[in-house]
């Protein structure tokens, strides 16, 4: 399995500081992120929408391998993610990420598919690396 990487440099110390992220794809390229986009809404990124945008792809996607495991070929997967940070300490904790699923799968019956994506939202590998409540709403279309 490929290796991924980010990279982050950070000018300056504390809410003066100024910070950039980048990716290895190069989706990102020294975007900015800083105290003002993580808690004042200012312009730019932050590690918590990072780590939100992570959840919900890696999420629909083990959902979508797992619904196709499970013999359907059709489907719309939509996930949100909601990421909390909050005060712990001298320091921040992310102490949840809320999923938000909205589906279309022809022919799946409500408590399958609720038992598929309650399997998908545990093993996902993203939700295998926070140490915070993780939680799963969902809605279906027939």
């Amino acid at each position: 399995m490929p290796t991924r990487s980010g990279s982050a440099r950070y000018e300056g110390l504390g809410k003066d500081g100024k910070g950039w992220i980048s990716t290895q794809s190069g989706v990102l390229k020294e975007q900015h992120y800083g105290f003002g986009t993580r808690f004042d809404n200012e312009p730019g990124t932050n590690p918590e929408e990072l780590i939100a945008a992570a959840h919900a792809s890696c999420f629909t996607m083990a959902l979508s391998f797992a619904l196709a495991g499970a013999g359907y070929s059709d489907g719309t997967l939509e996930t949100s993610a909601k990421v909390t940070v909050e005060k712990d300490g001298d320091g921040f904790t992310i102490t949840k990420s809320a999923l938000d699923l909205h589906a279309k799968v022809p022919g799946i019956a409500a408590d399958e598919f609720e038992k598929i994506a309650s399997e998908a939202k545990k093993n996902c590998p993203v939700s295998k690396v926070l140490n915070a409540e993780i939680t799963l709403t969902h809605a279906l279309d027939s």
